[in-house]
This record gives structure tokens, C-alpha cells and sequence, in this order.
């Protein structure tokens, strides 16, 4: 999919139509594609999460709409403001939010009460006019952290980043990871290790999994953010290494797989960037209680939340392989789900020292 890179020109026209609806006595409308279940489907070509082709409309006059439709205009102009800046000036999307919160005038209403409010609209923008969030010149929170032999380039900054020798931080993913922003300059890893947890990624930090097995170790600290998967994203598909991701033993990081795999709904314009339709499930899963000899008293009973997501994950397309209809199912039935820590009550090291080498070495994996 070829997208706009430079979307001012789009910017500008959607402030002109609506200055000319005006004039006209015509009432604005803005038309956003739909995004959500209701308008996704599963590209089995593909085998990614894609948008359909629904559009809504977000006019002026309908009462309903009327304080999204000014949202809408607002974080617009803005991003035109930004782009016309000298020197690619971005900001974060947090200050955005802050720079257009104000009172409206006349009134006890804010612009926009909370953050929550404010990014939807800026993914509305991205969809609608085919870019992306990067080419507005917005980034998020930094959120992920690499380790291992790779050696990454920052021209903005001038810098190169050894990832095998940045301590107990790691090498931190940006928000904006593009081939223009963030430069491979060398790699020695033969696959990527994804896991859920910061915790489990500072344990194989310090035990130096990384090393031992020729490996990049990435964490986005619980489900990760876009410069992240963006990340996972360019490995597989620029340095051709393999994926593998390693969650809590539960409907939450499974759904944290199936992201990283196929991309979700509510970011599926996207998810050509952000999918790695060739990930592979490692682990955890509930069979590795008996597996492994993990001790029951570590398992957590699955509470209704858990079983109703459960019941939804099944019905998913994207968990129809038999081997996850088994697993889940298996949660299921001993009514237990456990996480990636309850590893440590057979030894601290356990997990790099035993478990994830022999699952690798086995090829245990789940599609």
C-alpha cells in the first residue's frame, strides 16, 4: 500500500472543504472509514488483520457529532502547524493533547477532557488520508527495549547504538522506528526472542541469554506499542530473522501474540507495518504445567473475565489452527491460567537456562 508521506496538501483541503461547505450554508462532513470489528476481515492471502472499506460520517450539525467534529478540525490544524515547521520538528502525543486542551470560551467545557480523546481522532487522520502517525510528525511514549548483537544508527541525532553493550537498559525502541530514522548497521542474531514481560526480559538481560544464544531479546512491557512491533516488523522482514514470542499462559497474552502476528482491529490500516504474519508462538501455555513438572500452587484460578475472553478467542480466525483450539480449550477444561514468573519456583534461572532452550531446540511451537 502506497501511502502519503508528505500530507499537508490533504491537511489544507480538508480545511478548505469545510470553509467552502460553510459558505455554501452546507452542513460539514468529514467521512472517516469505520474502524472497527464491524468493518475488518482476516486477509488469508495475507494472513493479516485488514481494513474494510466502510466509511462513517462525522458532521457538524448532527449534536452527536458536533464536539468530535471540532476534535477532529483541532488536532488537524495542529499537525499542519507541525509539519510546516523548520528542522522536522515532532512532538509527542501527549502534548498534543495538552496543547489543544483549553476551555471553550463562554463555557465550563474543555476541548478535550482526557488523552483518550485525542489519540483516536489522530488515528481517524491516519486512516482517512492514508499516512501515518510518524509522517504528522507525531511519536508516542518510548516503551520497548532491545537487547543483543545488533548495532543500530540514529541519523537525526548522529549516534550508533551497540544493543550488546547498553547494561541493564538495553538499547530503548523508539516510537518512530522507520528505515529513515532508525538504520541497521550491523546484526550477528539468528532469531528474535519477543517477551511479554520487563521483568523475564531483565532476567535474560542478566543471564545473558542473548549471548548464549545468538539472539535479539525485545520486551514491550505488556502489549506493546507500534515503534515496537514496527521494530519486530523491519527484523524479520529486512534482516530475514525469525520470530519468537513468549507470553504469560493466558487470554490476555495470547491476544498480545495475535497482535504481533496479524496486527488488530483497531489498528488494521496499519497492519502491513506492524504484522509479522511469520511469528511463532513459544510459550507459555497451560500444558507446560505438566510438561515442565511446574508446580500447581503457582497456577491462577481463571476467573469469568478469562473464560468469556476465552470463549471470544475461539471463534477468532486467527485461532482456528487446531493446536490453539486445543490449548485454549485445555485452559478450559483445568480452569487455570499461570504467568511467565511462575516459572522461577522451579529455579530463578529456569526459564533461560531450561525452558526456553529446550523449547527452541524442540521447535515447540504454536502457529
Amino acid at each position: 500500500m502506497t501511502r502519503i508521506e508528505d500530507p499537508r496538501k490533504d491537511l489544507r483541503q480538508l480545511g478548505d472543504q469545510v470553509v467552502k461547505d460553510l459558505q455554501a450554508e452546507k452542513n460539514p462532513d468529514i467521512q472517516l472509514p469505520v474502524r472497527a470489528l464491524s468493518n475488518t476481515f482476516f486477509d488469508e492471502k495475507h494472513r493479516l488483520i485488514k481494513l474494510g472499506d466502510k466509511l462513517s460520517h462525522r458532521t457538524y450539525l448532527n449534536i452527536a457529532h458536533t464536539r468530535k467534529f471540532m476534535q477532529t478540525l483541532m488536532v488537524a490544524a495542529e499537525c499542519k502547524k507541525l509539519l510546516e515547521q523548520k528542522q522536522n520538528t515532532t512532538t509527542s502525543i501527549r502534548d498534543l493533547y495538552y496543547i489543544l486542551k483549553r476551555t471553550i470560551p463562554g463555557t465550563d467545557e474543555n476541548t478535550f477532557e482526557e488523552q483518550e480523546e485525542s489519540d483516536p481522532v489522530i488515528e481517524d487522520i491516519e486512516a482517512a488520508m492514508n499516512t501515518l502517525r510518524e509522517d504528522l510528525h507525531l511519536h508516542a511514549e518510548q516503551k520497548g527495549s532491545l537487547v543483543g548483537p545488533l548495532v543500530v544508527r540514529e541519523p537525526k541525532f548522529e549516534t550508533e547504538s551497540d544493543a550488546s553493550k547498553l547494561g541493564s537498559s538495553g538499547y530503548g525502541i523508539p516510537s518512530i522506528c522507520e528505515p529513515d530514522t532508525v538504520q541497521f548497521v550491523s546484526n550477528e542474531a539468528e532469531f528474535v526472542l519477543v517477551v511479554e514481560k520487563d521483568a523475564v526480559w531483565q532476567r535474560l538481560n542478566e543471564d545473558r541469554f542473548w549471548k548464549k544464544h545468538k539472539c535479539l531479546v525485545i520486551t514491550g512491557k505488556g502489549q506493546p506499542d507500534r515503534g515496537t512491533r514496527r521494530m519486530i516488523n523491519r527484523l524479520h522482514n529486512e534482516l530475514k530473522l525469525p520470530i519468537y514470542v513468549v507470553t504469560d499462559a493466558d487470554v490476555w497474552g495470547y491476544y498480545i501474540y495475535s497482535v504481533i502476528k496479524q496486527g488488530s482491529i483497531n489498528l488494521s490500516f496499519v497492519s502491513d507495518r506492524l504484522g509479522t504474519p511469520d511469528a511463532r508462538f513459544l510459550g507459555l501455555v497451560t500444558k507446560d504445567v505438566e510438561a515442565f513438572d511446574i508446580p500447581k500452587n503457582v497456577t491462577i484460578k481463571l476467573n469469568e473475565g478469562d473464560k468469556k475472553r476465552a470463549a471470544e478467542l475461539l471463534n477468532y480466525v486467527w485461532f482456528k489452527p487446531k493446536p490453539w483450539q486445543d490449548e485454549i480449550q485445555h485452559m478450559l477444561k483445568v480452569g487455570y491460567k499461570l504467568e511467565l514468573e511462575s516459572l522461577s519456583a522451579k529455579d530463578i534461572r529456569f526459564i533461560s537456562e531450561k525452558y526456553l532452550p529446550k523449547k527452541i531446540k524442540d521447535e515447540d511451537f504454536l502457529p
